[in-house]
Formats: C-alpha cells, structure tokens, sequence
C-alpha cells in the first residue's frame, strides 16, 4: 500500500526500483556497496561531527537535538555513522584526493573535530552534553567490525 501511494506521488516509483541495466533491483543489489559520487574530506568530517554532536546530547537526555541549526534525531546521525563504517569496508571508500577511509584516518579526523564542536557550541552546551563520551561511543561503533543495528542500542549503557 505504501509504495503504491508513493509510487503515484513521487518523481520515480519506489516499487520496481530497477538497475541500469534495466534489471530488477534485488536483496544482494542493495546490499552491494558502491559510493557513485565522490567523497570528501568536508563531508567526512561533517558526519564524524554529527555524531558527536547527536550522541553528546542523546547521552544527556535530549532525542531532537539542533545540529548545525538544524533540527536532527537518531536517524540523521545513525545515516552518518552507516556512511563511515561502510566507507571504511568498502574499496571504493576512497576520499576524493585518493585517501582510503580507514580506521586510522577516521580516529584522526575525530580527534580534530571533538574540540571543534565544543568551540562550535560554547561552553554552556558544551557542560550541558556527554561530548566526549559520545565522541568515545561514535568511535566504538564506526569502528567495530560488527554492524550494530542503531546507534543508540549501546548507547543506552551509558544512560545514568
């Protein structure tokens, strides 16, 4: 029922997704991997950014957290965590100047963007989050050689 509605309201059906071969999409063509469009050291970054910012704040209390003036929940940073533990899996998870995305280079970059987001969002916020436990959580997790379903499932260990 969902589809078809969407299917009628929408630019591209969702039903019947096909390949560009012209071929139906099936299980094992979802699950196969290939970034299409580049990726950037910027759009790394920012993902390593929402999730501290996002789990800083769910692990205080707070579920809707702003996020870059936008209003973001679990999914927004649960899609940046899934972004990066691909990338660092995938061969084709190279940034734009040909960098592998590893574990390496994903540490480094977390540990430059920790202090960007307390500058990014004062001290009162800042005192207010977990920030460096989400930090210390979004690394765990991206990390991992095992996928967790939903970010916030280890989460709730750290919950008070």
């Amino acid at each position: 029922m969902r589809h078809r509605v969407c299917d009628r309201r929408c630019s591209r059906p969702l039903s019947g997704l096909a390949r560009t071969d012209g071929g139906k999409l099936g299980a094992v063509d979802q699950l196969d991997f290939r970034p299409e469009g580049p990726i950037t050291e910027a759009g790394l970054r920012n993902n390593i950014s929402v999730g501290i910012q996002y789990l800083g704040a769910w692990l205080a209390g707070n579920g809707c957290v702003p996020v870059f003036n936008l209003m973001e929940d679990a999914a927004t940073a649960e899609i940046s965590r899934s972004q990066i533990w691909q990338w660092m899996r995938s061969s084709k998870g190279k940034l734009q100047d040909g960098r592998k995305v590893t574990e390496e280079l994903f540490r480094t970059l977390l540990t430059e963007e920790l202090p960007k987001v307390k500058t990014y969002l004062g001290d009162e916020a800042w005192k207010a989050g977990k920030y460096e436990e989400g930090a210390k959580l979004f690394d765990r997790i991206t990390t991992d050689d095992r996928y967790v379903e939903f970010l916030t499932l280890p989460a709730y260990n750290y919950v008070d």
